[in-house]
């Protein structure tokens, strides 16, 4: 287990890197944060997708390996939760970078990074809905689930995956037209902020790596245990959770 200790910390690391980068690119380098339709309000955009769609939803994945021994319905709960803000963040960043461009006169979906982004949210929303009615209220039948679950699985990491690649493409796109050629410094020069936008990127597709491993091996999965779901997360205030399933639900969310 030191390796999967080891990589989880890593990840963490990188995820709190990621954090500071986006969080500096936007509001340093790009010029702070408004809600005007100006510049600053486009800046929304990617650190809420960065804080949402890539630290919230990846770790979201990863808690059914974080927790894998703790109360399967406290873990379900925070797992859901942290998905669902996640989403609220997305929503605020779409909304933002429409209205930039609308109030800029600038075309809507034209981009590559549009399209890819816009198709992972799609199916952001799409995995959590599915999810939340087939594993948490109302639940589908036991063997509706089981068949469901394979499919579950795959769409947690080829979404996140699907983030990823838009986040890359979008951040080139940015980099692109604040240092591009015809206007500022050259990109290639490598100024200060475009170092910044590189590790950033650099550093998603480190923590997207190292979450995908954690999620699809076989040696990491949630550890199945007589009567799970009333495993207390804690000594205390997690006793309440009752079992909820007869089904085996050890790879029941993304990636597990």
């Amino acid at each position: 287990m030191f390796v999967f200790y080891l990589l989880l910390g890593a990840s963490q690391v990188l995820a709190i890197l990621i954090l500071i980068l986006a969080g500096y690119w936007t509001g340093h380098t790009l010029g702070g944060f408004a809600w005007d339709g100006s510049s600053q309000e486009f800046n929304l955009h990617p650190l809420l997708m960065t804080l949402g769609l890539i630290f919230l939803y990846g770790d979201a994945i990863l808690m059914f390996r974080i927790l894998r021994r703790e109360n399967k319905t406290a873990v379900k709960v925070i797992h859901l939760l942290m998905q669902a803000l996640a989403l609220v963040c997305a929503c605020i960043a779409l909304k933002a970078v429409f209205a930039f461009h609308n109030k800029n006169s600038i075309p809507n979906l034209y981009s590559l990074h549009s399209w890819v982004g816009l198709t992972a949210f799609i199916l952001f929303a799409c995995q959590w809905l599915a999810g939340f009615v087939s594993f948490f209220f109302p639940k589908l039948r036991e063997e509706y689930r089981a068949a469901y679950l394979p499919l579950h699985r795959y769409m947690g990491v080829a979404v996140f995956a699907c983030v990823i690649a838009a986040a890359f493409i979008g951040i080139n796109e940015k980099l692109f037209f604040v240092y591009g050629t015809s206007g500022g410094t050259a990109y290639s020069t490598l100024p200060s902020g475009a170092y910044v936008g590189n590790f950033l990127g650099f550093f998603i597709l480190a923590f997207g790596l190292i979450v995908g491993y954690l999620v699809t091996n076989p040696n990491y999965q949630r550890e199945e245990v007589p009567c799970e779901e009333t495993v207390p997360l804690s000594s205390g205030g997690m006793r309440g959770f009752q079992a909820t399933e007869a089904v085996p639900e050890a790879q029941e969310v993304n990636g597990n």
